[in-house]
């Protein structure tokens, strides 16, 4: 099987590289494309693909371009991971917002809006070249938002798109460890997790038909042995009956993560930047180093990662983290997809449960006039149903799926509470509203999402916004069709 990573002049593509050549996954993939628009960032993957230490697979043939329909021709499957602008944009993405008061954040909030608003274009671009290179090909898509993107490709490439983040499997394992009740591979038997790419919320935790959430929402120490259970204090857990997704901090503690943001003398996107303009010149003529050097910047990144959720001094913990990585999660779904045996895995897909085969509604035909039976009415298809129930069926939610080669199928889940469902609501409304504006270029619906985020609530603040990305952006402005922009 040929594998194409569009982006593949990413930082993390040797994460992907790696677990190809290791474990599980070893033979997986025949050959590995990296496309990128820059040369010079597929010359630094390159080195550090090479410096690589062997794994116990077999190394990989790879090769780079820059033509993505030539990329594209033969593959069986896309990875995509890019980030139209670069880490600038990114830059740029947080500063507009944090100079109008609001949160700088690249995924959350305003930020997050300007993000998908530039990538979803691109990402249309891709989806349409995919139709007609390689037509057979799965895409699974790790570019940010995750869930935006992913429902703006479902037009184009219909089941065939299948988004990915690894955060909420990475909450779910590491609350099923320090509960001590581990998940057996490949399943999400007795997993409750419902809401949105970077929010939502672990509701149930029984892989032995037990829910042990309970348990451990009532225990302090157990809490604080992972990442999203230091987040938050352990009585407003208890009181919440769930774990939330980390990114679910820049709501529930949003005045303490927009103060810790401001007090830093960089944004995080700053520092990444700033470390990648220095690293990847340094990649490219590093030679056997480069893995080393790759490695040493992989590490200082992570600790970095929810920086401003962190007290002084306190580290981020690799260990307590490890939920297999964004890598792990592609890995697993390629290999069901592409017919190695089904798995189940928390993804982003279409909100809805497949209708049980022979289920389909009938009208009941009513006697004629002479009391003869009357001819039965054609069977209609049963409604489509919501996995999440409050969330439309046609909506991209983030949810327990299991793949096999015919797709992701969501697995039924419990409806969130009215203050879970409400918060759903308004942000998958501003979802909508940034697809349509960057689908079809409507500044209205620009306008919108950014007034109707929760995390905005302003038209004054949403025209503001709006007018800095586009002197941030002089193609953003270029989007808009017959609005005068």
């Amino acid at each position: 099987m040929r594998l194409l990573i569009v982006g593949g002049g990413g930082f993390r593509v040797p994460l992907i590289y790696r677990a190809l050549t290791s474990g599980g996954y070893g033979g997986l993939v025949s050959s590995l494309v990296l496309y990128d628009v820059d040369p010079h960032r597929l010359d630094a993957v390159a080195a550090v693909l090479a410096g690589m230490p062997p794994g116990p697979g077999a190394r990989l043939a790879v090769r780079c371009s820059t033509s993505l329909p030539e990329a594209l021709d033969g593959v069986d499957m896309v990875f995509a991971a890019i980030r139209p602008g670069g880490t600038s944009g990114r830059v740029l993405d947080e500063k507009v917002a944090a100079g109008l008061g609001l949160l700088g954040q690249e995924t959350t909030g305003a930020g997050g809006i300007s993000y998908a608003l530039r990538t979803i274009p691109r990402m249309l671009e891709l989806a349409a070249l995919m139709k007609q290179r390689c037509p057979a090909a799965w895409l699974i898509n790790f570019t940010n938002p995750a869930g935006m993107v992913t429902e703006a490709l479902r037009p184009v490439l219909g089941h065939k798109v299948i988004g990915i983040c690894d955060s909420a499997g990475g909450l779910v394992l590491r609350a099923a460890r320090a509960a001590g009740t581990p998940l057996a591979a490949g399943s999400l038997a007795g997993v409750g997790y419902h809401g949105l790419n970077h929010l939502g919320w672990l509701y149930r935790l029984a892989p032995g038909g037990t829910d042990v959430l309970p348990t451990l929402l009532e225990d302090r120490e157990a809490l604080q042995s992972f990442e999203e259970g230091r987040l938050f204090p352990q009585a407003f857990l208890a009181g919440l009956g769930a774990i939330p997704n980390e990114y679910l901090y820049y709501y529930y503690r949003h005045d303490a993560a927009r103060l810790a943001i401001v007090a830093r003398a960089r944004t995080r996107g700053e520092d990444i930047h700033r470390q990648q303009q220095d690293l990847y010149p340094q990649l490219a003529v590093a030679g056997p180093d480069a893995f080393r050097l790759w490695e040493a910047a992989r590490l200082a990144r992570e600790e970095g990662y929810l920086a401003e959720a962190r007290s002084d001094g306190e580290r981020r913990d690799e260990e307590g983290l490890a939920g297999g990585g964004y890598e792990q999660v592609a890995l697993a779904a390629m290999r069901a997809l592409t017919g190695g045996g089904d798995t189940q895995l928390i993804l982003n897909t279409v909100n809805t449960v497949p209708p049980v085969s022979g289920t389909a509604r009938s009208r009941v035909g009513q006697p004629d006039q002479l009391g003869h039976p009357a001819t039965p009415a054609p069977a209609d298809p049963a409604p489509a149903e919501a996995a999440i129930p409050g969330l439309p069926a046609d909506a991209v939610v983030e949810l327990p799926c299991t793949v096999s080669a015919q797709g992701a199928v969501p697995l039924p889940q419990a409806a969130p509470p009215e203050p879970r469902l409400k918060l759903l609501r308004e942000v998958k409304d501003v979802e909508r509203f940034t697809v349509r504006a960057a689908t079809h270029g409507d500044r209205e619906a620009a306008l919108a999402a950014f007034a109707h985020h929760p995390l905005v609530a302003s038209a004054d603040l949403a025209a503001r916004l709006l007018t800095g990305y586009e002197q941030a952006f002089p193609d953003l402005g270029k989007m808009w069709r017959g609005s005068g922009r």
